[in-house]
């Protein structure tokens, strides 16, 4: 399997000389070498740890060891005290269990075994121990599937490259620097790269598999029964499913891999103790617990436990009860159609804007758009769509005007700004005009919905408005 030449390992020591390169730039010589990522992976730490090509992809695939034999405890007799029997069940049935897919199917089932077995004897972890069960299942699937023992053991190397970029990210909860993003992150690469796609695809992959897992919280889930299935067995769907679509189409995917490692990693800092506090909040209740280890606390807290558990489930309720009022019968649930691919960044600010036109009289002579960061980020895709609202009152579904206001004369007359708001939710417009003038001060909505704040001539006038045209106005 080693396809690296002298002249491979010549070129790589040049760039590794004097500097840490990272995933990015190892994918960009995988390309100007025309070699695959595994590859490239191995041949740097040929020249790091001073080995040959077998001796680094026999000692990665040796590092699973310990986890394969977890994996057979889980799946032969464990009983995990958050997922039960769960890999037993799954392997005493017929292959194609889970996903009519044979290797997918059996990569499932034996990462649903490997967690299994890491609450019965433990694994040896990565980010986490949640990344090491599919790792450890696809594996154990590709050996089981025809695949070469020597390419097996190339692919262990591939995995432990992407696990420790995760492992050195993580740093505090988070399964999305850990089982989900890790695991799909690292399944999309071994995929991809197994087969036959090349570094830029593979990383191509890997920024796909990333996108979903972002912000995901795991402590809460851990010790909830049954919810990590969906995690560490997501990981592997989800890496399959971007392995196939960059491999099977032409998706465009622009993001260079370094950036969304490392935006995941600060998300991931910044937004797991907001996440988590709520998380806990609300899940508390349903944390497994072992008597023994109950016994332990003061009667009071026990009791405190106790009322604090019964009280989530009323609360949620009450939650759920107005989220249902609020919502639109069940035969006109959908909203309006909303051009330029997103509700909330599009359809929200363009219906604020069509309120605006409603409102305004006469000529415009000038237009002010403030948004939110998020929407300020989106603006090549709400900018024009709040134009046409704002000059044409044109619907959210005017797919022919959308595509042509930017270029028309009645708009490029009007002086227009554009402002970016550090305040969340925040999207406000004013239209100069010469019989009276409009101002909106609203928040963001999904569904197209919008939430009005104040308004010039008034707020009153402005719901009216919204009424009339049939925007939905929410709180």
């Amino acid at each position: 399997m080693n396809m690296l030449s002298e002249q491979h390992l010549t070129r790589l020591a040049a760039e590794a000389k004097d500097r840490v390169l990272t995933l990015g730039e190892l994918v960009a010589l995988g390309e100007e070498l025309n070699l695959p990522l595994s590859q490239i992976v191995v041949g740097e730490a040929m020249i790091r740890e001073g080995k040959r090509f077998d001796q680094i992809t026999d000692e990665c695939f040796a590092a699973f060891e310990h986890n394969l034999k977890a994996l057979e405890k889980g799946l032969e007799s464990g009983n995990s005290f958050v997922l039960g029997t769960v890999a037993t069940d799954l392997a005493r049935q017929e292959k194609g269990v889970l996903i009519d897919d044979v290797l997918i199917d059996r990569a499932l089932v034996y990462t649903l075994a490997a967690e299994v077995g890491n609450h019965e004897v433990g694994l040896r972890p990565c980010a986490g121990t949640g990344d090491s069960c599919p790792y450890t299942g696809l594996l154990k699937a590709l050996m089981e599937n025809g695949i070469a023992p020597e390419r097996v053991r190339l692919t262990a190397a591939l995995i432990l490259k992407v696990g420790s970029i995760f492992r050195a990210g993580k740093v505090t909860t988070g399964c999305n620097m850990e089982g989900y993003g890790a695991g799909a992150a690292a399944t999309a690469a071994a995929l991809t790269d197994l087969r036959g796609g090349t570094a830029a695809q593979v990383a191509k992959a890997m920024v796909m598999a990333i996108s979903p897992t972002l912000g995901v919280p795991c402590t809460p889930r851990v010790i909830t029964r049954g919810l990590c299935a969906t995690h560490i067995g997501g990981a592997i769907l989800v890496g399959n499913l971007a392995s196939n679509l960059i491999l099977k189409s032409t998706l465009p995917v622009d993001i260079d891999i370094d950036v969304m490692i490392a935006m995941a990693a600060r998300i991931h800092r910044e937004a797991a103790p907001a996440i988590t506090t709520v998380n806990v909040k609300y899940l508390k209740p349903y944390f497994k617990k072992r008597a023994q280890v109950e016994a332990l606390l003061e009667p009071a807290l026990a009791n405190r436990d106790d009322a604090m558990s019964g009280s989530v489930l009323a609360e949620a309720r009450e939650e759920l009860r107005s989220m249902m009022a609020a919502s639109r019968p069940l035969t006109q649930t959908l909203g309006d159609v909303v051009v330029g691919g997103s509700s909330m960044a599009v359809g929200s600010p363009t219906n604020m804007a069509r309120i605006a036109h409603a409102l305004k009289r006469g000529r415009i002579s000038k237009i002010e758009i403030e948004l939110t960061k998020d929407l300020y980020s989106r603006r090549a895709i709400n900018v024009p769509a709040i134009l046409m609202g704002a000059v044409f009152g044109s619907h959210t579904s005017d797919g022919e005007m959308y595509s042509k206001v930017m270029d028309m004369p009645e708009v490029r007359a009007i002086d227009i700004s554009l402002k970016e708001l550090d305040v969340p939710e925040v999207q406000r417009i004013r239209i100069t005009a010469e019989e009276r003038s409009a101002w909106l001060d609203c928040r963001n909505r999904g569904g197209a919905r919008v939430a009005i704040v104040d308004a010039e001539p008034s707020r009153e006038a402005a719901a009216e408005a919204a009424r009339a045209i049939g925007i939905q106005i929410v709180d």
